[in-house]
Order: structure tokens, then sequence, then C-alpha cells
């Protein structure tokens, strides 16, 4: 498949345009205009009625007079007297008018000459001519100068909203219906394959779809289709962006992006105008790749957006997307991307083969895969000799690609900070702890009472969890003030792809392992356990409700994937039902709660020895804890 020429960014030969320059040229030829005007025009000099009374006329140098539009006196001093005093700064040659005077009423104008000329014979009274003249340059100029300036002012606030002028606001406003697409064309986008760490399986297939269009033979002679679409969906911060930035870098074909917030406005049928005009672009260009960033922002689900009309906006966009994709028009060479974090809810019309015939779904990276994004990440950094990578990729369970990036320039942040000449493991776990405990609180101010609590609520869990079968790997407790919380308990967590019930029981007996160890300690409770209430509540509903893992219940869930549910005002279930839920659901966490206060009461001994030493050093490391606790009874199920 031959690549087209190449053409401008708008999918046109380049065009010359005259910008503002005819602007330029009209204000310089007014100007020249009126300065021939000027200096080709009347050069007398203007006097007043006075002086023409005593100076001109009592002297008789006055040859005639013409009025001009009853307005303006032109006098023609006689030519013998010319030169003369007081006519000495007048040409002789000139054939005048040689003085102008305003005669204002003609009438008194009339009165007053015939006064002044009473005694003279009538053959040196003076002529008087009454003219009538019209200024065409002056006229025209009064009639086009207003239209003139309107224009200009309109063209200036056009080209204050168009791209690169003064305003930078965006467009031109004739052009809101064209897209807003940015257009890579090859080799201006220097990112690769190799800059995508731990996302192995998925890379195969866009690199499938990118070889397709650099060796379309190799497909086309076995009678295979190019696909038409790929959609890659995955939490935030897996890397969807950074793919279609590698595709970018690696296609060399045409590239164009754009979000998909960026088709909708407030003007009506503009998004659906310039999803036309971005697949016009791109089948000029074809073969090209269109890509389309949060496509979630027009793709959802008709009928259950968050708007009551029935033909919005949005929907507009995305039929003309759904017709554009796979309509009765051909789309020959296009292939369209797009990323999104919720494919659940978008149409189902979007979805199917023939639009985007690949749903690539990106997860949280293995332990592997994070190892290969920090070699990434770390690439840049100056690092000590006692980075391990397989340490720093197990510590960080459930972290995604942006969540690793953001750990490395914390740690080499925190190493300027500290004056460190590499950047260290201790640096790595302070990053650790600052993204996910937050920012330590050494202003908090904590009365002595309140420290006791938390240091033995903080120890309760840490008990519970070192003799639960099923509990992650503790890594050190601290009472330090980090974020919202006042302490917390480190631990390593076991990646498993499923659960069964004693494993999400033994979870729920370390959450309630604070609040048990309070009761036990100072037999009453505090407001200190309120976020690890709300995860075992969250955890219980979750057991009983979603996974079937309730006795009464049965082989029953609620859950809707397809997140229809949040549309309903109803629950998908009656109201006996949801008694029972609640009632298995406080049974769950009762008999959960029991349980943990009986580890703690069989190990009170070492919960205080461990709540002294938090109250001593804030911190206790996993050692400490062996030393304490002595080694883990249980090993941590794999």
């Amino acid at each position: 498949m031959a690549i087209p020429p190449k053409k401008d960014k708008q999918g046109a030969p380049p065009q010359g345009r005259m910008g503002n320059s005819w602007l330029l040229y009209l204000a310089i030829a007014f100007l020249l205009i009126q300065t021939f005007y000027y200096f080709s025009g009347n050069s007398a000099k203007e006097i007043s009625w006075t002086t023409f009374k005593q100076e001109l006329l009592e002297n008789q140098d006055v040859e005639k007079i013409t009025v001009v539009n009853r307005e303006q006196a032109e006098v023609f001093i006689k030519k013998d007297r010319l030169g003369k005093e007081p006519h000495q700064d007048i040409d002789t040659k000139s054939s005048g008018p040689h003085y102008v005077f305003n005669i204002g009423s003609i009438e008194t104008f009339e009165t007053t000459l015939a006064e002044a000329q009473e005694d003279l014979s009538s053959e040196k009274r003076i002529d008087v001519e009454y003219v009538k003249r019209t200024d065409w340059v002056s006229g025209i100029f009064a009639w086009i100068l207003p239209f003139i300036i309107i224009i200009a002012i309109w063209i200036f606030i056009i080209q204050r909203v168009r791209p690169g002028g003064t305003g930078g606001v965006g467009n031109n406003i004739f052009d809101i219906g064209k897209s807003k697409a940015k257009l890579f064309e090859k080799g201006q986008s220097n990112a690769s394959f190799d800059d995508v760490a731990g996302l192995e399986e998925v890379k195969v297939e866009v690199k499938e779809v990118v070889d397709f269009l650099k060796n379309p033979e190799r497909y086309t002679k076995l009678g295979a289709k190019i696909p038409k679409g790929v959609l890659l969906i995955g939490p935030p911060g897996t890397g969807k962006t950074l793919l279609a930035r590698a595709v970018a870098g690696e296609a060399g074909v045409p590239f164009y992006s754009i979000s998909g917030s960026e088709f909708v406005e407030m003007f009506v049928g503009v998004g659906a105008s310039r999803v036309r005009d971005l697949f016009k672009k791109a089948k000029q260009n074809a073969p090209s790749i269109i890509f389309i960033d949060e496509i979630d922002a027009v793709g959802r689900s008709r009928g259950k957006a968050a708007s009551f009309q029935s033909n919005d906006e949005r929907e507009n966009t995305l039929n003309q997307i759904l017709t554009e994709m796979d309509g009765f028009g051909t789309n020959t060479g296009v292939i369209v991307m797009a990323a999104t974090n919720r494919g659940e809810i978008l149409d189902r019309a979007l979805l199917r083969p023939g639009r985007f015939d690949r749903q690539i779904y990106l997860e949280l990276p293995t332990m592997e895969e994070r190892k290969a994004i920090f070699k990434v990440h770390t690439k840049p950094l100056k690092l000590s000799d006692d980075i391990n990578l397989d340490t720093l990729a197990a510590q960080t369970p459930g972290f995604s690609g942006a969540d690793i990036a953001n750990v490395c320039n914390e740690a080499a942040l925190i190493a300027a900070r500290l004056n460190h000449e590499a950047v260290g493991m201790k640096d790595f776990h302070a990053a650790m702890d600052r993204i996910i405990g937050g920012l330590e609180r050494k202003s908090k101010v904590i009365s002595g009472q309140e420290k006791k609590v938390i240091a033995y609520h903080e120890a309760g869990h840490a008990t519970a969890s070192w003799f639960l079968k099923h509990a992650d790997s503790l890594l050190k407790v601290s009472i330090v003030p980090r974020g919202r919380s006042l302490g917390a308990a480190w631990y390593l967590p076991q990646e498993h792809v499923i659960y069964n019930t004693d494993q999400f029981t033994d979870r729920i007996c370390v959450a309630l392992g604070g609040r048990a160890a309070e009761e036990i300690i100072f037999g009453k409770v505090s407001s200190g356990a309120l976020d690890d209430l709300e995860k075992v509540t969250k955890q219980a509903y979750t057991m009983v409700a979603y996974y079937g893992l309730n006795k009464q219940l049965g082989n029953i869930s609620f859950y809707d994937s397809s997140g229809q549910s949040e549309q309903r005002f109803q629950r998908p279930y009656s109201e006996a039902t949801a008694q029972l839920i609640d009632k298995e659901v406080f049974k769950l966490v009762e008999k959960a709660y029991e349980r943990t206060k009986e580890i703690l009461n069989a190990h009170r001994a070492e919960l205080e020895e461990l709540a002294h030493k938090l109250l001593e050093k804030e911190v206790v490391y996993k050692e400490d804890l062996i030393l304490i606790f002595g080694e883990r009874p249980h090993e941590a199920m794999t």
C-alpha cells in the first residue's frame, strides 16, 4: 500500500494566504491619496474677514472674489500687486486664489461688501462669483472609512482566535466545525516500543497492526484485512497513552491524536462535524491512524448518559463515529485506536467487530513487569550500589506504570533534598512511604494518651496479622502521622488471582485488630478505626452479595459488570433479601471480631511489648518484630 504524496497538516495541498497584509496596503494607499489631495489642492492663505477688509479691500488689491458653496470666499489679488507688500510671500506666477476666509451668512457678507464699496465707482467695484463645488475624494472617504474601520475590527477579532494569533484562544470562528486533532508525521514522535515496559502481550497485538501498515502484502496475499479499530482498556496509569505514542513513533504513517472531550462543544452539530472532518483528513493521508483518548466522553451507552435529552450533542457525535468507522461508505486505510478507563460503559454498537475489532485489556503489572518498568524509569537516575530492583518490584504490588515512575522521581527528589551522592534504597523506601501514606506531619501535636492509644491500635493490627495464616507479610509498623493517618502497619501483599473464604476472613480479622486491641487494653474503643471499619464493611458486603461466599444466600451474585445498575433507582433484589444480606454481613463481621480478640488475648504479652517499642522508637521494622513474636508460625499462602 503506497503512501500518497505529502500534503499539509489539513490534508490539502499547501496554499498561499494573503493574511493581514492587505490591510497595511489599504492604509498606505489611503495616506497617499490624502497626501496627494492635500498638496495638489488649494494652497491659499487663510485670513479673517477683518484682515480682508482692512488690508485687502481698502487698498484695492482685490481683483475678484469667488464664493464657494455659500460658505467660503476665495480672494484673487491683482497681478501687479503680487510680490509686493503685504503680498510679498505670494509667487507672482500664481493664478490664485491667494487668500480664503469664511463668510458666515451670505446675506451679511453681501451687505458688508456693498457698504465697503459704497464710495467706489462701478468700474472699481469687485466682481463676486458664486460657484458650487463637490469634493468627491472627501465624500467617498466619508462613506468608505466607517466600513473600513468595521471590517478591520472584525478581522482583528477573527485573527485573535486563529491558531498562532495574538489571542491564542483556538480556531477561527468559521472553523469551529474543523477537527482539532494533532497530526504527527513520520519522525515527529520519538517514542518507541522499547519505552513501553511490562506490556509484552499487549505489544505483540499492537505491533501486528504497525507491521500491517508497513508490510501490507504479507497479509493481503492471504486474504487478510487490516483491523479497523483497536480499543485499549485498563486502569489509569497502565500505559494506554504511552502505547499510542509508541505506535505513532513506530508506524511511519500520519498519526492523528485527539481527546474524546474535544469533539463536544456548546454548539449543536459541532461534534459530528469535527468527526467528519477528522476522518476526511485521515482518508486523504491514508494509510493513517486516528487515536481517540478517553473515548468514553462521547462513546457512552446511548440512553444511559447523564442527560435527559433523547438526542443530545454527545449522541450525535457518537452516531457520526459509528458511521465513519463502519458505515455505508468505505473507510480504507484508516485505523482507529482508542483508550478508556471505563470500558463497561461504552456503547455496544461501538464495541462490535467491524468497528473495534480488537479489544486489548491492560492489567496492572505483575512483579516481573514491575521490575522491567523500574529498569526503564531508573535508567536516567544515578543509583547507589545497594539498589535491588527485585525488592522494589516486590514491595510495590498494585502499582501501575505511572505510580512506579512517580516513585522513581520522588526517590530522586528525596536524595537531592538530603544531599546524597546517589539514589539509594532508603530513598526509595521513603518515596513509597510518601506516596502510599502521605507527607510526614511533624507538626502534628498528639497528646501522650492519644499516642498510647495509637501505638496499641497499630500493635493490634501487627499482632493479628502475624498469627493469621492468610494475612499478608508484615514489613514494619509506624505511629508517625502521615497524610490523614496517625499510624500504619506496612505489609507486602501477596498477588493472588482468586481468593477463598479463609483469605477474605483473615483480611477482615487483620483490619479489626486495631479496634480489638483498644477494647482489650483500655476497655473502650475510639474513632481511630474509621478507615478500618469502612474497608471491613465493603469487604463483607462483597463476599455476601457479589462473590456468593455465604451459605444463606447460596450461589447468587448481584454484581452488575455492565454498569447498568448505576442508572437504576431500585436494587436488583427484594427488601427481604436486603435484610438477609445485612444480617449475614453483621454475623460475618462479629464472628471475625471475636476471633481477632481471641488471638490478641492469647498473645497479649507480645502485643504490649510491641506497643511499648512503638512508643519508644515510633517505627519498628521486621527484624524487631521477629525478636518480639518469633518466626512467623504460618507462611503466607502462595
